[in-house]
């Protein structure tokens, strides 16, 4: 059979390639008295709150899961426009905001609308691999820019001004990003949006992670800046509600005509149980209980941290949001004596029965020297993966 070339542009998706095998071993030693801890996927391990679950369970008994719109329920655009004003200070329509099956129908709707062939979208290295593939699959080109931890791993203004060339049509930033769990700083945000706009681009920016943000300095979203920002979220993260595959993107008036002609024929539209179910994320005892994990959360950074400091695995930037910590492996891999990331992500696997994410998805710059953690499960869980660090790296 004839793969098409666009099909053959994307590669694997190397977390869960390494998540595969981690199962596999997983289910072996299940039963040991070293079951596999599992710190290789970025999925809380909450579930969604109560209220949220019987709101899911009421529209299915009162058979409201027929189609809705292909933007999404008004209710729920209303619902989102409001959290922005009380969240963040910020005024969003709910005419701008655009209701997706999940974050990764949001990114794809926003390239396929916005990007021509060959066009290249600057991003930095390391960053979440999906995106770059989105960005593929809309017959553009991303053009990955390596980045260091004095620049918090993201892109700069100077760097995206000397970047720019004459078939680059915008950035797609990540802000928390995953893998790094950084975000860019206010003034820096501003200074990129500015020189995108001189040069009449587009400035992606997802922010699945933001509800996610431990400390004010970077907790803002990107809309603050003005309404030809194009914001990507998602109620997987923050809202605790990965399998129920909703998220949603504001973006500038003009545009919703233009996606919601694009959703009707590839999505028809976002999950309606999920969609009745995802209003009840914002009654005040279902965001007063996501505060509480937000918290928890940012305790469980706090604690594994400085464990992960002292088996040798640096964290060069402290992580400001999300649940990852992206440490260099050098020093550990040359104390079990393999060559990089991912293959020592494996002896961790096999040897501590610890899974982690090798740098091999998220770039080509430094990645080989990095892998990430994800602190997303539970306190005991990174209790017993920091105890079986420091016996097998000291």
């Amino acid at each position: 059979m004839q793969i098409s070339s666009r099909a053959s542009k994307i590669e694997p998706f190397y977390v869960m390639e390494v998540a595969k095998a981690a199962s596999s071993l997983g289910q072996e030693v299940a039963q040991s008295d070293s079951p596999m801890v599992f710190l290789n996927i970025g999925e809380p391990d909450f579930t969604a709150p109560p209220l949220v679950q019987e709101a899911a369970m009421r529209a299915i008994r009162d058979g409201r899961t027929q189609y809705t719109q292909a933007t999404g329920l008004l209710a729920l655009r209303e619902r989102i426009s409001h959290w922005y004003a009380e969240r963040f200070g910020v005024q969003v329509p709910a005419r701008r905001i655009v209701v997706t099956a999940g974050a990764s129908a949001a990114l794809h709707l926003a390239c396929m609308a916005l990007i021509e062939a060959g066009d290249e979208i600057l991003m930095p290295d390391p960053s979440y691999p999906c995106n770059r593939h989105f960005v593929s699959a809309s017959e553009g080109r991303a053009v990955l820019l390596p980045t260091t931890a004095a620049q918090r791993f993201q892109l700069s203004a100077d760097m995206v001004r000397a970047a720019w060339g004459p078939r680059t049509r915008g950035v797609l930033l990540a802000s928390p990003s995953n893998p790094t769990g950084t975000s860019i700083a206010p003034h820096e945000l501003r200074a990129i949006h500015e020189v995108v706009r001189s040069n009449g681009g587009i400035t992606l920016v997802d922010e699945i992670y933001l509800g996610l943000s431990f400390e004010a300095e970077f907790g803002q979203t990107a809309l603050a800046l003005d309404e030809h920002i194009i914001s990507i979220n998602s109620f997987s993260k923050y809202f605790n509600m990965t399998g129920w595959r909703l998220g949603w993107m504001v973006v500038p008036e003009a545009l919703v005509p233009v996606l919601e002609r694009m959703a009707q024929n590839l999505f028809i539209c976002p999950s309606t149980i999920a969609q009745h179910a995802a209003l009840a994320c914002f009654e005040s005892e279902s965001l007063a209980l996501y505060e509480q994990r937000r918290n928890e959360f940012r305790a469980r950074r706090d604690y594994f941290l400085p464990e992960l400091e002292a088996v040798g695995l640096h964290v060069p930037v402290v992580p400001d949001g999300a649940f990852y910590a992206w440490a260099d492996c050098t020093r550990a891999c040359a104390k079990l004596g393999v060559k990089d990331s991912w293959d020592f992500a494996f002896a961790l696997m096999n040897q501590a029965h610890v899974a982690v994410t090798p740098g091999r998805d998220f770039g080509t710059d430094q990645t080989a020297h990095f892998v990430r953690f994800s602190t997303a499960s539970s306190m005991e869980q990174l209790q017993v993966a920091a105890s079986r660090l420091r016996a097998l790296l000291l």
